[in-house]
């Protein structure tokens, strides 16, 4: 495999500089919010982009700060990427200048290591950095290289990226993860459209954002299916075709703004919900004493009439799809310093991940940390304006969610990492009554 050349990346879009959220608490949001297109699903679409020559178009992708660094690490890769519409991208990779993904990359954004799968799978070798991420505790990407080398692929690690090459082509394989990963899941799946013979995911991650690249990949013309809940079965292809593809809603999108209208005391529509993708939520809002109503794309939330005392607390544990979403525990935390009782979280996917409840003790939350996956909650809590900072993208939301219950006036600094993840979020929150603004951060 040839040695990467000198190459310089620069990150040319609007850079993350340090902001800060000013909120004045203690109103009610009132109003309809559409719910954009999912962060977990975009990213991979546009990586399955590069699988085909043959151009791709996508609809309903929100304009996040994750996207624009994707876009950027295509372009800078030499793939062809147009932005004709507010959330609608198009992308033709008919050749790639650079099979070279740079530490500058993947730092800002550990889902650029899904392009591992297609561009080893089609052109044959890729050097790829270290992923980087929140921090939100240790996220290996060791199965992800299993699995490449489980289809023919040889990899050697030096210097902080794999070094990977495909003799030929990839060869189907049987593939089986230790544990269920959804990115090692996605990447597999990409891996193996374009390897030669039959390829078997066992288990295989059942998001919903996976069956949507899923059904993508049959539009371009991959042999693809789920044989049974947790194994995804893949016949290679020669070559895929271009396709064109609308993103599903954020199923995490949608609970954050249900919790917004739990705890503010509000009533919120949704629109451009998926009712189907957030069952356990919808369960877990009918058990604390607040059920939503759901219909097709449509989900209302009445919270108007809740005294204090009146939501139940209850045990959660985080866990793969079906089961409640990681990336829903800190504004269903949120949602528990309001119910009465003791309330128990157990976060089982990732170590660290409840450490941000130390920020929401600031504002007045009455919360025990045991230990990396373990705290209670008790509740109810008068929250209160304070200042706390954002260490991760979904705690940065869910302290939002608790600055709007507070009463007073909240500075939560660290505000652009939400921005990574959330399209627009303070003008959403803004458009249904609330008072939060924007501003580079003081700290």
């Amino acid at each position: 495999m040839a040695d990467a050349r000198p190459f310089h990346w620069e990150y040319r879009p609007e850079p993350a500089a340090p902001e800060a959220f000013r909120i004045e608490g203690g109103a009610p949001l009132r109003g309809t919010v559409a719910v954009s297109g999912a962060k977990n699903a975009a990213l991979k679409l546009l990586a399955a982009a590069v699988l085909t020559g043959e151009r791709c178009r996508f609809e309903n992708v929100p304009e996040i700060e994750d996207v624009r660094v994707m876009v950027q690490v295509l372009t800078d890769l030499g793939v062809v990427v147009d932005h004709p519409a507010p959330g609608v991208y198009e992308v033709a990779a008919g050749d790639v200048d650079w099979l070279f993904i740079p530490l500058e990359a993947a730092a800002k954004m550990r889902a650029s290591f899904i392009l591992l799968g297609p561009l080893l799978t089609r052109f044959g070798r890729v050097i790829i950095s270290n992923p980087g991420g929140d921090r939100i505790g240790r996220r290996p990407v060791n199965l992800h290289v299993d699995a490449m080398r489980a289809l023919g692929a040889e990899i050697d690690y030096r210097n902080g990226y794999y070094y990977a090459q495909a003799p030929g082509r990839l060869r189907g394989g049987e593939i089986t993860f230790p544990q269920v990963t959804v990115m090692g899941t996605e990447n597999a799946m990409l891996a193996a459209c374009l390897a030669e013979g039959r390829t078997v995911i066992h288990p295989a991650a059942q998001e919903p954002e996976i069956d949507d690249l899923m059904a993508f990949l049959v539009k371009m013309g991959a042999e693809v299916a789920r044989t049974a809940p947790d194994t995804i079965e893949v016949h290679g292809q020669r070559r895929l075709r271009g396709a064109n593809h609308r993103v599903v809603p954020d199923r995490i999108e949608t609970g954050t703004f249900l919790v917004a209208a739990a705890v503010t005391g509000g009533k919120l529509t949704l629109e451009n919900a998926a009712c189907e993708h957030v069952g356990a939520l919808l369960d877990l809002f009918a058990r604390v004493g607040l059920p939503v109503r759901c219909e097709g794309t449509r989900m209302e939330v009445d919270a108007t009439g809740l005294r204090p005392g009146d939501l139940r607390g209850l045990d959660i544990e985080t866990a793969p799809y079906p089961g409640l979403a990681t990336d829903l525990q800190p504004p269903v935390c949120v949602l528990l310093t309001q119910a009465t009782g003791d309330s128990h979280v157990h976060e089982a996917i990732f170590e660290d991940r409840i450490e941000w409840l130390g920020e929401l003790r600031k504002l007045g939350a009455t919360v025990d940390i045991a230990d990396a996956h373990n705290a209670v909650i008790r509740g109810p809590a008068r929250l209160h304006g304070a200042e706390a900072s954002i260490g991760d993208l979904r705690a940065g939301a869910s302290l939002i969610l608790a600055a709007l219950a507070a009463e007073g006036t909240s500075l939560i600094h660290g505000a652009h990492h939400v921005h990574r993840g959330y399209e627009n979020i303070d003008r959403k929150f803004q458009q249904l009554g609330a008072t939060i603004t924007r501003s580079a951060d003081p700290a």
